[in-house]
């Protein structure tokens, strides 16, 4: 029989082989149908909320509005470039991988499509989470081991210190890389942000609260230097102004008192408090005029958020994919098994080997 086996066995043969073997398929086919079936049943559905945003640049930003704005006033700031990003979009994938941003996600407040119960971000994820049977298993059996050496550490996992996060906070921090994925298309700049979830009310309010707190950290990092200056100019506006009303009270009370007067003393001091006011009142306006340009300054930074695809709740669910899994798996055990027909009647090696290696 080895030496038949040599010759290398023609296509019949190997559909012979094949259908000799037909009851081993009857067997193998459909237990793997059984078991890849009841392992695909134990995995619950999931499902994808997508948020699709396009942020302003400010790159090489013009002036020319705030120069106009300036020059009615009598001031100059110059012109040419503002500077360059320093917060570039395709950054913003790094900046929600984060502790601190994942940390900052924990209150968000959540609800089930199923449920009224209203919850933080985090009690949902640590309680009410399913799991694969196997999966329940290995957590329960670890959560019972380390019970015994370590002290309840319920209260403590309700305050959250990025610097310091307890381990039941880590384990839900790690757990939210791939419910949490920001993605940058390097060419037109676009940010997706996706979010996986077991319920599809919680991935929309998710992804939504991400969206909101996404712009408002853009936001605050991009005017804060004009911010600063504004805080800074309504402080100056404040003393300015405290100042110009104290010569304008001491000048009217000097001139009520000394309408009729005559003396040339008098009439000196009476200019000499109306020069103290108007020196006052020019910085007064200089400074208010500052006050207008930094507020300018604080909307023009402010960038704009182009929402290409707001979050809704998805209505069909993004996996697990059951009948392809079968498939494919009926597949893979298809091959194996007939490999494995063809292997018992010795025509596996010879199939493959070169007519070469044949003569």
């Amino acid at each position: 029989m080895s030496t038949a086996n040599n010759v290398r066995p023609t296509y019949g043969q190997l559909w012979q082989d094949v259908k000799k073997h037909r009851r081993l398929f009857y067997k193998v086919l459909p237990l793997t149908f059984v078991i890849v079936a009841f392992i695909t049943l134990c995995i619950p559905n999931y499902y994808n909320c997508t948020v699709m945003l396009a942020p302003e640049l400010s790159g090489n930003k013009s002036t020319s509005s705030l120069a106009n704005i300036a020059s009615s006033f009598g001031l100059n700031i110059g012109s040419g470039n503002t500077g360059s990003e320093a917060l570039f979009p395709t950054l913003y994938p790094d900046l929600m991988n984060s502790v601190v941003f994942r940390a900052s996600l924990f209150p968000i407040q959540v609800r089930q499509e199923d449920d009224d119960t209203t919850m933080t971000y985090y009690d949902y994820l640590h309680d009410h989470q399913r799991a694969p049977w196997w999966s329940a298993a290995m957590k329960g059996v670890t959560e019972a081991v380390g019970s015994l050496f370590k002290g309840d550490e319920k209260d403590a996992s309700k305050r959250v210190n990025p610097f310091k996060l307890t381990k039941e906070q880590y384990n839900v921090v790690k757990d939210m890389e791939k419910k949490v994925v920001c993605d940058v298309d390097k060419k037109t700049l676009v940010i997706t942000i996706n979010v996986t979830d077991q319920d599809p009310l919680v991935a929309a309010t998710l992804a939504d609260s991400i969206q909101q707190r996404l712009q408002q950290f853009i936001t605050d990092y991009r005017t804060r230097k004009a911010r600063i200056d504004l805080e800074y100019n309504q402080k100056l506006y404040r003393e300015a102004e405290e100042r110009y009303e104290k010569a304008r009270r001491q000048y009217a009370a000097y001139a009520d008192a000394n309408r009729n007067v005559l003396f040339e003393h008098d009439r000196t001091e009476r200019t000499k408090l109306e020069n103290a006011m108007q020196l006052q009142y020019q910085a007064f306006s200089r400074i208010a005029a500052q006050l207008q340009l930094s507020e300018a300054k604080v909307q023009e930074d402010t960038p704009a958020f182009t929402t290409l695809q707001p979050a809704t709740v998805p209505v069909k669910k993004s996996g697990p994919k059951r009948a392809q899994a079968c498939l494919i798996f009926l597949f893979i055990a298809f091959i194996l098994t007939t490999l494995f027909a063809i292997h018992r009647e010795g025509h596996l090696i010879p199939f493959f080997l070169s007519d070469d290696e044949d003569e």
